[in-house]
């Protein structure tokens, strides 16, 4: 027997049926937890190193490589890019989402600090930062008005365009 003779056969049931599966949709929609912007902080660590005086090519050499040689040891990294300027390198990780920030953030101070000797002397020591998705702006709004002036446009902008 297919569903449909079942349904032609027993009204009653098909009837008792449909309104289960309608009563099941309500409760699971009321109990359903749904954001249109998900919170997901990207664990994202920045190394910064600044050697004053040096060029690219000693910078590259002498702090980024044992720097990343001592980096590439640790678990969840998605993806490393390093930067070397005059007189600055930039190491930049990415982690997989599933990653702590914090306990990835204390692995790199651990390996950076492990490094530090082997950098040069007269170059500033490693700063380690963590990428914060809530210090940047989502979005900049430029309010102008002829007929306004400036101490209430600024109003208008705190008490209504901000919220």
């Amino acid at each position: 027997m297919t569903l449909s003779e079942i349904s032609i056969r027993r009204p009653v049931l098909s009837t008792v049926m449909m309104l289960i599966i309608l009563i099941m949709g309500l409760i699971g929609y009321n109990y359903l937890g749904v954001r249109e912007y998900p919170n997901i902080d990207n664990p994202i660590i920045t190394v910064n190193v600044s050697y004053p005086g040096a060029n690219a090519e000693v910078i590259m050499n002498q702090i980024s490589e044992p720097l990343e040689q001592n980096l590439n040891g640790i678990p969840g990294i998605r993806s490393m890019t390093s930067a070397s300027s005059q007189g600055s390198c930039r190491i930049t990780i990415e982690f997989e989402l599933s990653v702590d920030l914090e306990t990835a953030a204390n692995d790199v101070r651990d390996k950076v600090s492990a490094a530090q000797r082997r950098l040069p002397r007269d170059c500033d020591p490693p700063t380690v930062t963590k990428a914060d998705s809530d210090s940047n702006p989502i979005m900049q709004v430029s309010i102008r008005s002829e007929k306004r002036s400036l101490l209430e446009l600024s109003e208008i902008a705190d008490l209504t365009v901000k919220e």
